[in-house]
């Protein structure tokens, strides 16, 4: 924003004050910009994880820390290759990936469908709501020996843990979503004579989706979150039951390749979620910082 004065004439009276908008790269070069600022960003996301690594890996070489407790990069790695090409890590890595798919499908679909049902229904939100609030501040590894006395040992516990889990952040985004529609909308619907199952697909689901979607992509990093501890408590395989039984035997670089794919999984898993929603709902506002990734 730049001011200017007009000279002032004799007879004039005060002077005016004119402003003028003078346009920035971003107006005058909008892709030059965009692919300026796309790849400062990417320089960034991967040059500061890279000087952390570097740092560590400085501090193994030059003994600043111990190497026996905190493992260098370089032999994490080493040894996270060595166990891939000789299969000793896929079994552990399928088996939580396995857990986690399961009890997220699970736990999305219902939350899901009861969210929207308590959204829908007043009576229906007032006779539940209580109960779910009740049950979503407890903490969902205390229901891990429900799930054993349930199900018993096996995969029964893990996928319920991780189902309820997942369940509790669908539904209150489900509901909230559904509840935040303004009633225009479904004034609108009505007046054109929308039935049910109309209503339902062409105003609640393109109207709460896009909030679903971000209570899902929670949900998944939690899920992962949520079963690497589960595993070390009530599991013979898994990245939980790696990490925590090479920790028990001093193997401290097995531990630390366990945490890696936890990371990975994770991080893959979210995304995975991230990039489905953007397919299903590509009229929904994108992530801030992140409008064209």
């Amino acid at each position: 924003m730049t001011a200017a004065l007009r000279p002032p004439g004799p007879e004039d009276g005060p002077p005016d004050r004119l402003l003028i908008h003078r346009p920035g790269p971003g107006e005058l070069r909008p892709r030059r910009t965009h692919r300026r600022r796309r790849a400062l960003e990417l320089s960034l996301a991967v040059a500061v994880p890279l000087l952390l690594v570097a740092l560590w890996q400085l501090a193994a070489d030059r003994a600043w820390i111990d190497a026996r407790i905190y493992p260098a990069p370089s032999t994490v790695l080493a040894d996270g290759w060595d166990r891939a090409l000789a299969g000793d890590l896929w079994p552990d890595v399928w088996a939580t990936l396995r857990r986690v798919l399961a009890g997220y499908a699970v736990g999305t679909v219902s939350g899901y469908l009861l969210g929207l049902l308590m959204g829908s229904l007043p009576l229906v939100r007032a006779a539940l709501e209580p109960l779910l609030d009740a049950l979503y501040v407890v903490p969902k590894l205390a229901l891990l020996p429900v799930f054993l006395n349930m199900f018993g040992l096996g995969e029964g516990p893990q996928v319920a843990l991780v189902a309820a889990t997942v369940f509790f952040f669908v539904w209150i985004s489900t509901m909230a979503a559904v509840l935040a529609i303004p009633s225009g909308h479904r004034d609108a619907g009505r007046v054109f004579g929308a039935s049910r199952r109309q209503m339902f697909r062409h105003v609640l689901l393109p109207a709460s989706l896009p909030a679903v979607l971000v209570g899902a992509r929670i949900a998944a990093g939690v899920a992962v979150l949520v079963i690497v501890a589960s595993e070390q408590i009530a599991a013979t395989d898994g990245l939980g039951h790696l990490i925590f039984d090479s920790r028990a035997l001093f193997q401290n670089d097995v531990m630390c390749v366990g945490i890696v794919c936890v990371a990975v999984l994770g991080v893959f898993f979210s995304e995975l979620v991230r990039l489905a929603g953007r397919f299903l709902t590509p009229w929904a506002p994108r992530d801030r910082g992140r409008s064209r990734s």
